[in-house]
């Protein structure tokens, strides 16, 4: 698998409702980052499905170098 773009080195912030499901982009090419709009193509990459727990903001890692995708887990800070 080829490495992911790197969209941000910050995470993005986001309000979600609960019980609603998203498509966190993996790949980084998604012009809705943080969420996939179908950009990875024929690649490897394809979107990690996350249903939101609660009603709040979260924030979404922009690297996609995270551990614990979809949300941020700092691992920007290291690249």
């Amino acid at each position: 698998m080829s490495d992911p773009v790197i969209a941000a080195k910050t995470p993005l912030p986001m309000q979600v409702e609960a019980g609603r499901t998203y498509s966190w982009c993996t790949c980084g090419r998604s012009s809705r980052q943080p969420l996939c709009d179908g950009s990875h193509g024929d690649s490897d990459f394809k979107p990690q499905f996350w249903t939101a727990p609660e009603t709040k903001t979260v924030f979404f890692c922009a690297c996609k170098h995270t551990k614990s995708g979809p949300l941020c887990d700092g691992s920007h800070g290291k690249l």
